[in-house]
């Protein structure tokens, strides 16, 4: 990436960060651009919609903003996952009854009042009496009242109107289907190819999910895991032990599980994920009124207000930015709610309460330490130098209240980066000497406008230079007047 004036902007005046959804309302560069700098930090290719060119065209457009505004820009790209759905009616739709009966079965003959097709032979092979089946986002509940050879009967517990293709979901079973279909793989060949930053994997439910995952991706982009089913929670840790991060995905998640079940769920995942030091993001119907509204409800904003007090790296806007009449209002409601929580005096306090107790490494006991030191010294911001990311991740799950400078040689590095709370990453040479870590932390603080003549650095980086996973220095400097002309070699 060139080095640009432009690239020098400070960071964000906030630690979480905001992943808006790129679609219809936002595909063009000046619309991108503006959701930039209203305060987008990343961006999501939703994989579900739009063909391929589609698709290609937003992930070039944000690497041309990237390479005009001059900093690293972190796309998303969000697989589909299968989708469970019933077949077509004979007159496109029908009213079930509270009590009737109803049949879901292989036959694709076109369904009646009486019955309708389930094209998964999967799904009818391992229900069971007691199952329930929510259709059309659990308007309809059906309940299954006996098992037969590729058929399933079952009594209407909420009653409404079922039409063609409406989806289905099984709650009470864990769905043999694996979470990467045809068309997820094809999509994802295709976001490697263009070189996204992440993976977002739908239907995560177990561990295994996330490991083939992550053989196909072959470290070519981060994967996280979409937490929708009730089945991944039971393998939750594992899940978090393989993703790179997780996704609270709101929507399918508060379909199969009792709705008031779900605000916990949430804070569980988010405390979980924290105690991992993997980033996790909260999504879907952050602030839903904003897609024909200018303004949120309170109770969107109160619901955004929590996953940051919480502790989330990001909180993502879907439909809002995506398709939406005020997508550059949605996402400067997401900055304006993130700053009024983080200068919070209970926000510190908060980020507290979730004990991130540190592994028996160096690297973690430094990290820990930078935290006890920056805040006794009231050190302006803490620097670290990082070649995967993993420097940045400890010195983020610390939730230190102070700005964080990381310095990577890797450009994908600092993409990635781009989800992780707090991190202002910067794509620059690498280091050398002890000397030049010292000088290069001061002078980019300076430049970067992270830090001021006389402020105190906190800085993390590895000896020997250049070697993941060696973290083993912790030193703190004061930033001179001068730092900017005494150094002239170039970053």
């Amino acid at each position: 990436m060139p080095a640009q004036a432009s690239s020098h902007r400070p960071p964000r005046s906030r630690h979480v960060r905001v992943l808006a959804t790129l679609g219809p309302a936002s595909s063009t560069a000046a619309e991108i651009r503006a959701l930039y700098e209203a305060g987008a930090d990343a961006f999501r290719v939703n994989m579900s919609h739009g063909d391929d060119a589609s698709k290609v065209a937003l992930i070039e457009t944000v690497r041309s903003l990237e390479a005009e505004i001059g900093r690293p820009m972190t796309i998303l790209a969000d697989l589909q996952g299968p989708k469970l759905r019933v077949g077509r009616f004979e007159d496109g739709r029908v009213e079930l009854a509270a009590g009737q009966a109803f049949r879901l079965d292989s036959d694709p003959t076109p369904g009646t009042g009486k019955r309708v097709q389930l094209p998964h032979p999967e799904i009818l092979a391992v229900l069971k009496p007691g199952h329930r089946l929510l259709l059309d986002d659990g308007k309809i509940v059906l309940r299954v009242t006996k098992a037969l050879d590729g058929a399933v009967e079952t009594q209407v517990v909420v009653p409404g109107a079922l039409s063609n293709n409406k989806g289905l979901n099984v709650p009470d079973v864990v769905v043999p289907l694996p979470a990467l279909t045809a068309k997820d793989r094809r999509d994802l060949a295709l976001a490697l190819e263009t070189g996204v930053d992440w993976i977002a994997l739908s239907f995560v439910q177990r561990a295994d999910d996330v490991a083939e995952a992550k053989k196909l991706i072959g470290g070519k982009a981060s994967l996280m895991a979409k937490i929708e089913k009730p089945a991944a929670l039971e393998d939750i840790d594992a899940i978090i032990e393989l993703a790179d991060a997780i996704m609270v995905a709101r929507g399918d998640l508060g379909v199969e599980l009792p709705p008031e079940r779900v605000p916990g769920v949430q804070k569980q995942l988010v405390a979980a994920a924290r105690c991992a030091g993997k980033p996790v993001v909260v999504a879907t119907q952050m602030l839903e009124s904003m897609i024909l509204s200018p303004s949120p409800t309170r109770a969107e904003v109160s619901d955004v207000a929590n996953a940051i007090f919480d502790g989330v790296d990001a909180v993502m806007l879907s439909a809002e930015s995506a398709a939406g009449k005020w997508p550059v209002e949605a996402v400067s409601m997401m900055e304006s709610i993130a700053r009024e929580v983080e200068q919070d005096a209970a926000y510190q306090q908060q980020m507290g309460f979730v004990e991130t107790a540190p592994e028996p490494t160096t690297a973690d006991a430094l990290a820990r330490a930078a935290h006890s030191i920056q805040k006794t010294v009231g050190a302006t911001a803490v620097v670290g130098f990082t070649t995967s990311g993993s420097t940045a991740r400890r010195i983020a799950r610390e939730r230190i209240p102070a700005n964080i400078l990381v310095m990577t040689p890797k450009l994908a590095t600092a993409r990635r980066l781009g989800l992780t709370w707090g991190v202002h990453a910067v794509h620059t040479r690498d280091i050398g000497s002890f000397e030049e870590m010292v000088a290069k932390s001061k002078r980019m603080a300076l430049r970067h406008h992270i830090a001021a003549p006389g402020d105190q650095l906190v800085v993390m980086a590895g000896v020997p230079f250049g070697v993941p996973g060696s973290t083993n220095v912790l030193h703190v400097v004061r930033v001179v007047g001068d730092e900017l002309t005494r150094y002239t070699k170039k970053d």
